[in-house]
């Protein structure tokens, strides 16, 4: 005998027993069980498919147009603790929350690119982004404003006014004109 066969046949199980082929037919089908045609399961498991995958892309776009808002919490966070003094770490701060929804505000089309799908609706998900993001900057030019950086006072355009005209002068007992 050769080594291992002895055991092979030993616990070889027959699956397929002639005899018990025509009364599984006679069985009737669980409940929620319905018999179809391979090709229709095929087309039916496609279409499926299709649908998950569309509900995946809205899902990972209203995921994508969310992000910003961790974002936003998080420089907020950091300009509150550079403080409101002009130094080189708030000027820095400051410039990074204006600079990265600017970047951001620019590349949308690219951000949602893996979500172009005829059955996605990319709008509103593209509009929270954008509105997101636009928030980010207004907290930047808030925090330029704290900072005193935006020229929002007349003092700061002094150089740029004409000087004012004389409407009055005086002069000592000899007139000048």
């Amino acid at each position: 005998m050769e080594k291992g066969k002895g055991l092979a046949r030993r616990w070889a199980v027959e699956l397929h027993d002639a005899s018990s082929s025509s009364a599984s037919h006679a069985a009737p089908d669980p409940p929620g069980f319905t018999r179809s045609a391979p090709d229709a399961d095929d087309a039916a498991g496609a279409r499926q498919r299709k649908d998950s995958e569309t509900a995946w892309k809205a899902q990972k776009a209203w995921e994508v147009a969310q992000a910003p808002f961790k974002n936003l919490m998080m420089m907020g966070f950091m300009m509150w603790m550079a403080g409101s003094t002009v130094h080189l770490f708030s000027i820095g701060i400051t410039f990074s929350a204006l600079w990265q929804p600017i970047s951001a505000l620019r590349s949308v089309g690219k951000v949602f690119e893996p979500f172009k799908d005829p059955r996605v609706d990319t709008i509103a998900p593209k509009l929270l982004f954008i509105a997101l993001n636009l928030a980010a900057m207004g907290l930047g030019v808030w925090k330029l404003n704290t900072l005193g950086l935006l020229p929002t006072n007349p003092s700061d355009w002094v150089s740029s006014l004409a000087p004012a005209r004389e409407v009055e002068y005086a002069g000592g007992g000899i007139p000048l004109i």
